[in-house]
């Protein structure tokens, strides 16, 4: 099924782009049939059986193809697994991407996710010596700061060794010994939101 609001952006988008986009489009309702549209995060999605089949999106000088197959997406040469694509040349055959489709529309219907989420851990990051110190002068702030999970601990010393300016850091680690004081993760005016 197709959305306007789709024909909307494909009209809008740059000339170069227009025809990449049309030509998607077209490839997945003909690979998949009962594929519906819809718009997310402001980009064309396609849908099977209600969860994300393919996105595709329009920049300045490039579309990104994103097709939801399980493999991973790019992570800096254009949105998607195709890089910038510039114009119908930089495509991959038809082929390839109707087949890449199908394997999303099974994994889809296989009902495992589409992108498996491995978790790794963070490498624990080394305490910076004023902010020890500055925890040692506060009983309370220390315990409460012992007793946060590591990604919460890690939340502070990243927040202070990435300040800039000397003055900037000496805040963060003032508003680290008082928020820990009081129980506060750094971010927590956002826990119960």
């Amino acid at each position: 099924m197709q959305d306007d609001r789709i024909d909307a952006y494909i009209a809008g988008a740059e000339g170069f782009a227009r025809p990449v986009l049309a030509h998607l489009r077209q490839l997945v309702h003909a690979t998949i049939p009962g594929a519906t549209e819809t718009i997310k995060w402001g980009m064309p999605f396609f849908e099977h059986g209600g969860k994300r089949l393919a996105m595709m999106a329009a920049f300045k000088a490039h579309v990104g193809l994103g097709i939801f197959d399980g493999s991973p997406m790019a992570s800096g040469d254009g949105m998607g697994q195709f890089g910038k694509l510039t114009g119908l040349a930089d495509l991959p055959p038809d082929a390839e991407l109707a087949a890449r489709l199908q394997a999303a529309a099974a994994l889809i219907a296989s009902g495992a996710p589409s992108r498996p989420r491995a978790a790794s851990p963070k490498p624990a990051l080394a305490m910076p010596e004023d902010l020890a110190a500055a925890l040692a002068g506060d009983a309370a702030a220390q315990a409460a700061f012992q007793g946060f999970p590591p990604g919460a601990r890690r939340d502070y010393v990243e927040w202070v060794v990435t300040a800039k300016q000397p003055a900037t850091r000496a805040r963060r680690i003032a508003t680290t010994v008082a928020q820990c004081a009081e129980g506060k993760r750094l971010h927590w005016k956002y826990e119960n939101c």
